[in-house]
C-alpha cells in the first residue's frame, strides 16, 4: 500500500470513528431526554385482579370463621376496595379497627404472594372504614376551625396512617396546614395556626 493510500484509509477510519462517536453521543443524549421508569399507577385490570385475589382469601376467612357476609369489590382511584358486609360482623372490626387492620394487612400478604407485587388495597368490614372516613373528615373540619379561632395549633390523638391522611385533607381543605409528629402506634395530627 503506497502513503497516500495509507493515508486514505487512515482518514476514512477517523470519520468512520468519529461518526460511530456522534451516533454515541446522539444515543446518549436521547437517553438523557428520554423519561425514566418512575412509578405508575397500576392498571385498571391489575386493581380488579387484586380485588378478586382479596376477596377469595376474605371469603375463605369468613368460612374459616364460619361467619356470613357478603363481599363486594370496588377499585377507588389507585387502589381496590374490598368491602364486607353483613350483620355480625362486630369481630372482625375489633376496638379502634385493630383487627380489620391486621386482617387487611393479612389479605394484602395474600395478594402480594400471588401476584409479586406490593398492594394499596383497602378493606372494609360492615362499613367501618367508611363511618370512620366521616367523622374523622369531621373532626379534621371542626379541629381547623378551631386552630382558626384561638390561633392557636393543636394536637389530635394518636392515629394510623390512614386516619392521618384524612385529617390531613380535611385540614388543607380548610386552609391550614398540618403535620405529623411522633412515632407509629402513637403519630398524631399536629394542626397549626396560619402564618
Amino acid at each position: 500500500m503506497s502513503h497516500s493510500e495509507n493515508m486514505l484509509a487512515d482518514s476514512e477510519q477517523e470519520t468512520s470513528d468519529e461518526l460511530a462517536g456522534a451516533d454515541d453521543a446522539a444515543d446518549a443524549a436521547a437517553e438523557d431526554e428520554a423519561p425514566r421508569d418512575e412509578p405508575t399507577e397500576p392498571a385498571v385490570a391489575d386493581l380488579e385482579l387484586e380485588g378478586e385475589i382479596a376477596a377469595d382469601y376474605v371469603e375463605g376467612l369468613l368460612d374459616v370463621a364460619d361467619l356470613d357476609g357478603d363481599i363486594d369489590m370496588d377499585v377507588e382511584g389507585d387502589r381496590a376496595v374490598v368491602s364486607v358486609v353483613g350483620a355480625t360482623l362486630d369481630e372482625l372490626v375489633g376496638d379502634h379497627g385493630e383487627v380489620l387492620d391486621a386482617l387487611q394487612e393479612l389479605t394484602r400478604l395474600a395478594v402480594l404472594r400471588q401476584t409479586g407485587g406490593r398492594t394499596r388495597l383497602m378493606l372494609d368490614i360492615g362499613g367501618y372504614r367508611a363511618r370512620r372516613r366521616a367523622d374523622l373528615s369531621e373532626l379534621g373540619a371542626s379541629a381547623a376551625e378551631e386552630v382558626k379561632r384561638t390561633g392557636e395549633a393543636k394536637a389530635l390523638g394518636a392515629m394510623n396512617a390512614f386516619e392521618r391522611k384524612i385529617v390531613h385533607d380535611a385540614v388543607a381543605a380548610a386552609g391550614l396546614r398540618s403535620e405529623s409528629e411522633g412515632i407509629d402506634p402513637n403519630r398524631r395530627v399536629v394542626i397549626l395556626p396560619v402564618g
